[in-house]
């Protein structure tokens, strides 16, 4: 007899699919919770809890921001293993605040959603699901950056980038531990791409520094305000970046998200040794050879980061 997987994770025959469950008309994962979650936003054909945006914010943007704590079954796009998943902070006109939600969902689609986070002071965070760098650099609206910014949004001193990078593709505790390493060995040339240093929302410490080698077996650090924050189950979250409306600079974002990644993850004792592989320089090396990350490049030749 076949076999089915809910939305939950658990493998049913069909029999009991037929009886107790309900198909999402979004996700088409089967369910067996309320075919209503109770509020008037499900719509007619029912959809699943982790599909129902029963966590909208109902400020005055029309149910189109969801709550700061928000988390959806992440949906993966493109072929690991490593995925990112950046949330980009920006600050929206007050009397087009809504306005500039129904833009950002307009092109977002079901590939993201938009979060509610009080630290903006007006405004929201696009955040969307996990992507590999290569399927994000071809399909990531980025023509919705530069309508945001003719709409008046912007990014201020207050807002971010943050880039979830999974877990899952890192090779072992010492690729982990070399990533780390790579980082906070050249936080100069780091903060530099990122147009920031924030002690406040990313903080590049010297117990960070210090704790590599836990975080790298699984620690979990106690605080978030990191350069990485270390807190989550599933993910790595560079906070280094200041925001932007530029898709050149959010394209530089990722791209050194996952450069990063690839470029320590073969990384050898005798390269690091012998060879200055911690070194700024060696990574910039390696980057020239390889043209998918040239909008990371020409970040770095712009803001004279080369070195």
């Amino acid at each position: 007899m076949e076999t089915v997987e809910t939305v939950r994770g658990s493998t049913i025959c069909e029999t009991c699919c037929d009886a107790y469950y309900w198909q999402c008309s979004q996700c088409d994962g089967w369910n067996r919770d309320g075919a209503y979650c109770g509020n008037d936003c499900c719509p007619a054909d029912c959809v699943c809890d982790d599909c129902c945006p029963a966590d909208y914010d109902d400020g005055d943007r029309g149910g189109l921001v969801f709550d700061y704590d928000y988390r959806p079954r992440p949906i993966f796009h493109g072929t690991g293993p490593l995925f990112l998943g950046p949330e980009i902070e920006i600050a929206t006109p007050g009397h087009r605040d809504w306005s500039c939600a129904e833009l950002a969902n307009s092109h977002l689609g079901r590939l993201g959603y938009l979060k509610n986070d009080s630290s903006i002071d007006g405004g929201f965070e696009i955040v969307t699901h996990p992507m590999s760098y290569r399927w994000a650099m071809d399909n990531f609206p980025w023509r919705m950056l530069d309508e945001l910014a003719a709409a008046g949004c912007e990014a201020t001193n207050r807002t971010g980038i943050h880039v979830h990078v999974s877990r899952d593709g890192f090779t072992s505790p010492s690729h982990v531990y070399r990533w780390m390493k790579f980082i906070y060995r050249n936080e100069r040339q780091v903060t530099t791409l990122a147009r920031r240093t924030s002690r406040e929302w990313a903080a590049f410490t010297d117990d960070d520094r210090r704790a590599v080698k836990d975080y790298a077996k699984g620690t979990r650090g106690y605080a978030r305000y990191r350069a990485i924050n270390t807190g989550n189950s599933d993910t790595f979250e560079l906070r280094i970046f200041a925001s932007s409306l530029d898709p050149r600079q959010v394209q530089a974002a990722l791209g050194f998200a996952a450069a990063s990644v690839e470029y320590t993850r073969a990384l050898t004792a005798h390269d690091i040794a012998r060879d200055g592989g911690w070194t700024w320089p060696a990574f910039v090396d390696w980057l020239t050879a390889r043209p998918a990350y040239a909008p990371l490049m020409q970040q770095l030749e712009a803001l004279a980061c080369v070195c």
